[in-house]
């Protein structure tokens, strides 16, 4: 019985150490995107041409209108939400939050959304020939690759997570609501 409770517990850290992770990528880079240049830095700025320039990152690059949504979105619903969970994962070995279930559902389902066209972009888009990324982006077989091994990772965690919440029997709600 202690193996699986350290487990669930580690499976905590592990979420928990992903939003910790995902508030400074997506403040720092991702929504330089979205937000005026004027907000960042010159470093900043610098540093994300750099990754994309060096990695070849045609979304972040040059980003299309669809992917402008997405980000629009982690700014207004996710980065907000980030917070909470980063709290309630590091928190649950004193105690935890059982409320987190739903917001962590909602969470995850949006974010596996997301990634689809994104994943997809990567292994079916054109990059040289679509106009809309300028001819930038990944022209051999292990530049897209890479862009997956990393963009992956966003769609795994939310799979890892709602399989979590939906699995743990920490996490269901044990009172039963009564009919009126």
């Amino acid at each position: 019985m202690m193996g699986s409770l350290g487990a669930w517990h580690g499976r905590e850290w592990l979420l928990g150490l992903y939003f910790l992770s995902h508030i400074p990528i997506t403040l720092l880079v991702d929504l330089q995107a979205v937000l005026p240049r004027d907000l960042y830095r010159v470093e900043l700025r610098n540093l994300r041409q750099w990754y994309t320039e060096e990695f070849k990152d045609p979304l972040l690059h040059n980003p299309p209108v669809w992917f402008k949504s997405f980000l629009f979105c982690e700014l207004v619903f996710q980065l907000p939400f980030f917070l909470i969970p980063t709290y309630v994962f590091f928190e649950v070995v004193h105690g935890g939050c059982r409320w987190i279930c739903t917001p962590a559902i909602i969470y995850s389902v949006h974010t596996m959304t997301t990634l689809i066209p994104i994943l997809s972009t990567f292994l079916l888009q054109g990059f040289s020939k679509a106009s809309c990324f300028r001819g930038q982006g990944p022209k051999t077989f292990h530049e897209p690759l890479f862009h997956i091994s990393v963009y992956i990772m966003y769609f795994l965690i939310p799979i890892i997570l709602l399989l979590f919440m939906l699995r743990n029997p920490y996490y269901k709600s044990e009172e039963k609501r009564k009919k009126k």
